[in-house]
């Protein structure tokens, strides 16, 4: 997918009043792997927005392909948790996408070394009554970035 999503830009962090963290990257000597090494940042939001582009359009095939594949993998959803690769794509199958209009705001890909990240962001619908909120932990496999846990809520605005 090219180009970015509503809500998604810069290295790290969107929109207006996000808590971006600095430009570059930030390490310590001796403190670990750096945080937010710009390409893997990079590769991390292009895995998110193939992502949100596969929810947006209920492409269950790449929403299954990106999660896990295995029994550790968890998923939190509103209303619902899976536990395991089986559990998600089942429901995924039954719930293949979200409904239209889905805007991002505040997302921030945050990554915590060469091989994992964070990405956090806030969704909501034309004239919903509640705001949304996603956490999905992201990790470099050798079949590419996967996602290992998912959380997310909603909250009245």
């Amino acid at each position: 997918m090219t180009g970015t999503l509503p809500g998604l830009s810069g290295p790290s962090a969107a929109g207006a009043g996000a808590h971006a963290p600095a430009a570059g990257t930030s390490r310590t000597p001796g403190a670990g792997p750096p945080i937010d090494a710009p390409e893997v940042v990079a590769e991390v939001r292009t895995a998110f927005e193939r992502y949100e582009k596969a929810l947006r359009e209920g492409d269950v095939a790449t929403l299954t392909e990106l999660f896990w594949a295995d029994p550790r993998c968890v998923r939190y959803g509103v209303a619902d948790r899976q536990y395991g690769a089986g559990e998600i794509a089942a429901w995924r199958r039954a719930n293949p996408g979200v409904q239209p209009g889905r805007t991002l705001s505040g997302t921030v890909v945050l990554a915590t070394g060469e091989a994992s990240a964070v990405v956090s962001t806030l969704f909501g619908y034309p004239g919903g009554a509640t705001e949304g909120r996603q956490t999905q932990t992201w990790v470099r496999l050798p079949e590419g970035w996967r996602i290992v846990a998912a959380h997310v809520s909603e909250v009245p605005r």
